[in-house]
């Protein structure tokens, strides 16, 4: 449904339905109003004249008796009215009764049947001498006879259609209004869109000159200022590059002159055809660039547009909307990539990395769709493969990435298994082979020759089908070449395929990689239907040194982990799996190929934990340690300051209040704090000590808080297992769980509470730190009804944040003062930029640091700055700045007191 239909259907259908609901209530309270007051006027026009008619019946008065009954019939509108004796004849009859029998007694009371059109009504004539004793005892006396009456309702039908007539060429009128308004309106909001696609369209054909005119609408304005922007670009790119055209055809004419020149200027001819090709290849990767930008805003906004209240029609057309630019932003980025290679301007790193973390970090970003579609993801790295290599993460892991995607693409059900092996090794120089084998649709092959071409896929529906640009196993292709190895695909159509690349690589020593956790003989009942996944998880418990046994051995287990398959047999599977549960004497681990949002419920008697597969090494590794608490095996010599009661901590922030703060609450005589400013210097103490925890900041310049600890777990020798904390002052929404997911152990809000620290203590190492003072630690946050209302400077609340001492309390506040003006001009600055990044990095900086001070106006308005900077962009940051601005100001008018 386009744009302007759904404005006329909001505008138009909405004010209709509203009118039919009151007109149709307005109908149905005028018929009912108008057949109760016909009953009520029938009974007591009978009732009034019964005692005139009585006593004439009773006089036997004919003429008066015929006077008063023309009169009922005249005056009520009645269809006939007939006047019956004590015996049933009939005296009197006045207009059209129908033939209806008489009753066989007089009635004691009035009755009015309205059951048909024509209303019978039937009135006792009582004279009126008998009306004061009659009401005491009516059975006592003899009545004269009794007056019956016909009324016809049809007037009333009448009437009720007339109003529902009248209703409806209302209706009929409003709609007509209405449609017209709604017109307008749609036509004022789709007209510059209907204008942008027509020179959309145009510069699409290679006509440059259409240009949009300006709108009133801020949003109208932006879209034809964008496009304007655009088409000027393209204009002046295709002037360039004609001016190079005709240039070269200058030079091509000028070297026909002689045979000699000629020579020389075909030479230069092919030297500018190589230098146009390059010119080609750049300009392509800088039209990705400028194209990822707007694409990112869209992406941006429909996840925006995805918060807010949406019926269900609009949550599909949006996901269909993301799904879109999701595909459009892979292809830009094929491109790039794809640009890069032409135009050689792709550089290949040499750093450390750890394909066993590299393979989960690949099985993790392709998990959700493995589990949708329920598939088995399993990543198997051999034993022999050396845990110290140097080589390009990123490429690799693009690569990987790469091939597992498609794997998962094109299969429905089955498996999709990653092998990572040694092929050969060679001094300081191995040889890896990598293959990802799936049990999917296959390849023919005449396909398989084809498919390492750029822009094709196997088949010409695929594209359709499954999407993509044909550029993937080019690019893995080339980057794969570029580090020295071989890609190749064995495949039979219906049978799956298998996709291999070498991997040349520097070892160093070329050691095999410790185990992760040393499990001492601890017996474990393994349960798990699908082979692969069996064999190793067999195998990876094996090494870690546990007893691995089957379900008859089951009562001597320490630990029984299950394997539980989403497509099994609902209530009835369901019910076995707990049973199975509730007959082991151990925790259970159990192993559910399904995202945290469908993993199901069962109960765990003896404890245990329900984690979703596939599962890195690390996490299955602190899953089995959890449940056994057994300690982690030994590392090497360099990790001796574990085994000594002096607990080594590792600081990191690039805020020096911030750190001076933490080693202030946790350093003791047992608790040794290293303190680090940023991740680079992070990981460089990290090569040399292996401390018992981090305690890590995520936004940092450089290298961020996500990207040291992939770096840092990428180091073995002990780090894989060692506890990394975030510290920060702001989290949105699902960023918890991908941090999580990153390798961080867990997430610690600022300001620090003791309490939480010392749980944290608890659960990582063992150990409590030193003991706390009687003030509490997390500063309270009042509700207020403006930001005014918070005091500048709290210096109680100060002191509780540095751990009751005073002195750190005012020190901490004077940096932080000291530091406003730096930070004020920064905030500054990115604003006017419309630099949001940059916003974001300095405000979350100011927020973190106003948390360790008793400020609560300021903490308060960093923190609701940062909220609304996550979730509506720099847009939504202007009201706020000014106040913001007010309270630094405040702030350091209150330095000289202290």
């Amino acid at each position: 449904m386009s744009l302007s239909n759904r404005l006329l259907f909001a505008l138009l259908g909405i004010p209709l339905l509203v009118y039919v609901l009151m007109a149709t209530t307005l109908a149905v309270n005028d018929q009912d109003m108008s057949r109760t007051a016909l009953e009520q006027r029938l009974i007591n026009a009978g009732q009034l004249l019964a005692p005139a008619l009585g006593d004439a019946l009773q006089e036997a008065d004919a003429q008066r008796l015929e006077a008063l009954a023309r009169q009922l019939l005249e005056r009520e509108d009645l269809r006939s009215v007939t006047i019956y004796d004590a015996q049933g004849n009939r005296l009197l009859a006045l207009g059209h009764p129908t033939q209806a029998p008489p009753a066989s007694t007089t009635p004691r009371f009035t009755q009015l049947d309205t059951q048909d059109v024509i209303w019978r009504l039937k009135t006792p004539l009582m004279p009126s001498t008998m009306q004061l004793s009659a009401v005491a005892d009516t059975s006592s006396f003899t009545l004269p006879g009794w007056l019956e009456a016909e009324a016809d309702t049809r007037s009333l039908t009448l009437g009720h259609y007339r109003l529902l007539a009248g209703l409806g060429l209302g209706g009929l009128l409003l709609g007509l209004v209405l449609f017209l308004v709604a017109f307008g309106i749609s036509r004022y909001a789709t007209r510059p869109l209907e204008q942008a696609r027509e020179v959309l369209v145009r510069l699409d054909k290679g006509d440059y000159r259409p240009r949009m005119a300006p709108y009133r609408p801020r949003e109208h304005r932006a879209l034809a200022s964008a496009i304007n922007a655009l088409a000027e670009h393209l204009h002046h790119a295709k002037q360039d590059m004609q001016t190079q055209i005709e240039q070269t055809t200058s030079e091509l004419q000028e070297s026909m002159e002689t045979i000699e020149e000629q020579n020389i200027k075909l030479d230069l001819a092919h030297r500018s055809a190589v230098k146009a090709n390059a010119v080609k290849s750049e300009f392509l990767a800088n039209m990705s660039h400028e194209i990822r930008t707007p694409l990112n805003g869209i992406i941006g906004f429909c996840r925006l547009l995805g918060r807010s209240s949406l019926d269900t029609r609009q949550k599909e057309w949006l996901h269909h909307v993301h799904r879109a630019c999701d595909n459009l932003l892979m292809l830009v980025n094929d491109v790039l990539d794809f640009s890069k290679l032409e135009a050689e301007r792709l550089t290949l790193e040499q750093v450390d990395l750890d394909l066993v973390s590299l393979v989960d970090e690949v099985l993790g970003l392709q998990a959700p769709e493995a589990q949708r579609k329920h598939l088995h993801l399993v990543g198997l790295v051999y034993d022999d493969v050396p845990a110290s290599l140097k080589g390009d993460p990123l490429r690799i892991h693009q690569v990987l990435n790469n091939l597992v995607s498609n794997a998962i693409k094109f299969t429905q059900q089955g498996e999709v298994i990653i092998r990572v092996m040694l092929e050969a090794r060679d001094g300081q120089r191995v040889l890896l082979k990598v293959s990802v084998s799936d049990s999917g649709i296959g390849l023919s092959e005449t396909h398989q020759k084809q498919l390492f071409e750029a822009f094709s896929q196997a088949t010409p529906g695929h594209p359709r089908q499954f999407g993509g640009s044909g550029l993937g196993l080019t690019i893995s292709r080339q980057l794969i070449q570029r580090m020295g190895g071989e890609i190749s695909v064995e495949s039979q159509p219906d049978k799956g395929a298998t996709f291999s690349f070498t991997l040349p690589l520097q070892a160093g020593n070329a050691t095999e990689p410790l185990p992760e956790l040393s499990l001492h003989g601890e017996r474990v009942c393994l349960l798990e239907a699908h082979m692969p996944t069996r064999h190793l998880f067999h195998h990876l418990l094996t090494r870690w040194g546990a007893k691995v046994t089957t379900l008859a051995e089951m009562d001597s287990s320490r630990l029984l982990i299950i394997g539980v398959e989403t497509q099994a047999d609902g209530a009835a599977d369901a019910k076995r799996w707990q049973q199975a549960i509730d007959s082991a004497p151990c925790p259970v681990l159990l192993l559910v190929n399904a995202s945290p949002f469908e993993l199901p419920t069962y109960r765990l008697p003896h404890g245990g934990e329900i984690l979703c597969k596939p599962l890195s090494r690390m996490q299955l590794a602190n899953a089995v340690q959890n449940q056994l608490t057994a300690p982690t095996a030994p590392v090497d010599g360099e990790c001796a300051n574990r085994q000594s009661e002096t607990l080594q901590l590792l600081v990191v922030d690039d805020n020096t209040p911030n750190r001076l703060l933490l080693k202030a609450l946790l350093e003791s005589e047992s608790v040794q704090i290293t303190l680090a400013e940023s991740g680079e210097q992070a990981l460089s103490l990290a090569q040399h000590t292996l401390y018992d925890m981090v305690l890590m900041d995520i936004r940092m310049p450089g290298m961020d808080g996500l990207e040291t600890t992939r770096a840092l777990r990428r180091l073995g020798n002990g780090w894989a297992t060692c506890p990394i904390v975030a510290v920060t002052a702001h989290v949105v929404g699902s960023e918890r769980q991908q941090w999580l997911a990153s390798g961080l152990d867990e997430v610690l809000l600022k300001p620090i509470d003791e309490k939480q620290l010392e749980l944290l203590l608890k659960r990582f190492l063992g150990v409590s730190p030193r003991e706390s003072n009687q003030y509490g630690n997390q500063p309270s946050r009042e509700s207020a009804s403006s930001f005014t209302s918070l005091a500048v400077i709290d210096l109680e609340m100060g002191r509780r944040l540095a751990g009751g001492s005073e002195n750190l309390a005012r020190e901490q506040l004077r940096r932080l003062i000291d530091s406003l003006e730096a930070s004020g001009t920064a905030i500054r600055a990115a604003y006017e930029a419309s630099d949001s990044t940059a916003l974001l990095d300095e405000v979350h900086a100011l927020n973190g640091a106003s948390r360790y001070c008793g400020v609560p106006e300021l903490a308060l308005l960093a923190e609701t700055l940062e909220t609304r900077l996550r979730a509506g962009g720099i847009e939504s940051a202007g009201t706020l700045l000014d106040d913001l601005y007010d309270a630094i100001e405040r702030l350091r008018a209150e330095r000289h007191n202290l």
